[in-house]
């Protein structure tokens, strides 16, 4: 089996029993959607395998240690960069650091945060087209915070000029602009 399925089971038993919010879809199919965004981008096997395992080590029995010990250093460092470090504090800390750390993140991290805020979004908007405005009840922080998270997440992506980034960028900005003035 290549690593990149073996990233996939790992993720999928990791993930065993997780649903995407307020929904009956399995929580594997996120990470997989991510990780395959940016294989049709054309990025390297590292970013891939990363995006697909990029919350295993938030929000799973899964550590650092054991995605370094099965997928490599690289990996390792990429979920890292894109996994928040404390979840006992508050969301609006929590988002905040995220926001900070990505202004100096390397081009891997920013891609693989921003195509999985595209996947979030494009679920919320699917969600939205069924159940309108009350697609937000479920998140604990409402449309305007969740708003104000998503744009500065676009603004702190803005140094990085590379080619594959910027054109998740102008995707992210469509899905930003799509999903906070749908009516």
């Amino acid at each position: 089996m290549n690593l990149l399925d073996q990233a996939i089971e790992f993720a999928a038993v990791a993930h065993d029993g997780q649903y995407r919010k307020g929904t009956h879809i399995p929580y594997i199919m996120h990470p997989v959607a991510v990780g395959f965004a940016l294989q049709r981008l054309g990025c390297e096997e590292p970013v891939v395998i990363a995006a697909i395992l990029h919350d295993t080590v938030e929000d799973t029995e899964v550590e650092l240690i054991d995605i370094e010990t099965r997928f490599g250093t690289e990996v390792a460092r990429l979920v890292q960069g894109v996994s928040e470090e404390d979840k006992g504090l508050t969301w609006e800390v929590r988002k905040q650091h995220t926001i900070e750390a990505l202004s100096e993140a390397d081009e891997g991290v920013a891609l693989i945060t921003i195509a999985d805020k595209i996947h979030n979004l494009r679920c919320i908007l699917e969600e939205f087209r069924e159940k309108g405005e009350r697609v937000w009840e479920k998140f604990n922080r409402g449309k305007a915070l969740q708003e104000w998270y998503h744009r500065s997440i676009y603004e702190a992506t803005s140094t990085l000029q590379t080619k594959a980034v910027q054109q998740l960028r102008s995707e992210y900005k469509q899905c930003i602009d799509v999903i906070f003035h749908a009516k």
